[in-house]
């Protein structure tokens, strides 16, 4: 179901549990050889970690590692093997965090998800994932590339262009967050224009039932994925739509959250990952994301192992119209304003899209300067609501999210 990008996606467990075995060592060397790992791998006999449960006894590493070592040492905290100048993109998202980026074949591995949402030679891709700082514009080109598609390079925002270039190429697939695809076929039906996409790949975001049934019902099949900047590809949908399947250019783990112990099959844990790029050796990286194994082989042919899809933080981070909200973006918003005693950043839908609202406590104060500082701090724009003290829960919360994922 779908179409297959490589022979990888079909082989036996054998076969990948073998060829495991031989590049997982290779990397964990790789990586201790680094400077950015430190002592982490100190003592570590790489040749004896073949498997995903062989790497259970080795530190988990996590964003805040990443962060403090990129202090140390910018721009990678010495934790790739290529120099910056070696990479063809180096990109910033919020931390700010750098990621490296190269154009060797499929580097990000989204070519496997666009194949399984059907996208591939003789398609037009209406790309609006941004192509600003942050890689998943680059991410979803260089999948697009590898499974023979042309690209529209058109990032975010622009609406109404955005529609007419899409009637007048003639745009097959579109890739970028759920929920901006209905801003297009919306102004493009305001327009009069009628748009060819049948096909489309997105991620950034949830994918609600409701919206994938509008997308169904407007002759257009849609796919999510699960990745990060720092990864890439983890996995994604196919058209059996049960779970996501495990991209084959990483181990997936599932832990207990705040530690790096192995939950048993099918309970929700932390997404761990390990990546086998060579450039960006990547052990045992700890998402913040939640998810679970999923038992059984894919009816879609695919062989590796499924997971459920993502299912919350374990952390109070959260994704908002494709953006990550942290709690110390939450706190450096407070500092900038003596007066509030504290916020709440709550997350919300209104119709088919990602609302925010920013709950003040406060004795007064000015919303315009609120929402301009919540503009600068969390990079996006919201809604303000002045409270009077004491009136949010004191429950630790600074990040809410009233979205229903059912």
């Amino acid at each position: 179901m779908g179409q297959f990008f490589d022979e990888l996606e079909t082989r036996s467990a054998e076969t990948r549990a073998a060829e495991i075995a031989l590049r997982l060592p290779q990397q964990v060397a790789l990586a201790q050889g680094l400077s950015g790992y430190g002592s982490r791998l100190e003592g570590v006999d790489a040749s004896a970690i073949t498997t995903a449960e062989a790497l259970a006894s080795l530190p988990v590493l996590r964003k805040s590692d990443l962060g403090a070592a990129q202090k140390k040492a910018p721009p990678f905290g010495g934790l790739t093997a290529v120099n910056a100048a070696g990479f063809a993109h180096i990109f910033q998202s919020p931390g700010p965090i750098y990621e490296p980026g190269n154009m060797s074949h499929d580097w990000w591995r989204a070519g496997r998800f666009l194949a399984a949402a059907g996208i591939g030679s003789g398609d037009i891709v209406q790309n609006c994932f941004s192509y600003h700082l942050t890689p998943a514009g680059m991410m979803f080109e260089n999948g697009a590339r590898a499974v023979g598609a042309a690209v529209l390079p058109a990032g975010v925002g622009q609406t109404e262009l955005q529609a007419q270039a899409a009637h007048d190429i003639g745009c097959t697939a579109y890739v970028g967050t759920p929920d901006y695809l209905k801003l297009i076929l919306d102004k493009a039906e305001e327009m009069g224009l009628k748009l060819k996409f049948s096909k489309a790949a997105v991620g950034g975001g949830a994918l609600f039932p409701s919206l994938r049934q509008e997308y169904k019902d407007r002759g257009i099949m849609c796919l999510q994925s699960y990745g990060t900047a720092d990864l890439g590809t983890i996995a994604y949908e196919t058209p059996a739509m049960e779970g996501m399947i495990v991209d084959e250019g990483v181990i997936v783990e599932i832990v207990r959250p705040g530690t790096g112990d192995p939950v048993a099959p099918g309970e929700v844990g932390e997404v761990v990952v390990t990546t086998l790029n060579p450039d960006y050796p990547l052990i045992r990286f700890a998402t913040g994301d939640m998810s679970a194994v999923m038992e059984g082989q894919s009816p879609c042919g695919r062989t590796n192992m499924r997971i459920k899809g993502w299912m919350g933080r374990a952390d109070q981070t959260t994704k908002i119209k494709g953006m990550f909200v942290r709690p110390e973006q939450v706190a450096a918003f407070v500092a900038k304003h003596s007066e509030i005693f504290k916020a709440r950043v709550v997350a919300k839908r209104q119709g088919e899209m990602d609302a925010m609202t920013v709950m003040v406590e406060a004795e007064g104060g000015d919303a315009a300067a609120y929402a301009k500082s919540v503009s600068e701090v969390l990079k996006l724009k919201g809604e303000i609501e002045i409270v009077g003290r004491g009136s949010l829960p004191n429950d630790g919360k600074v990040i809410e999210d009233l979205r229903s994922y059912d």
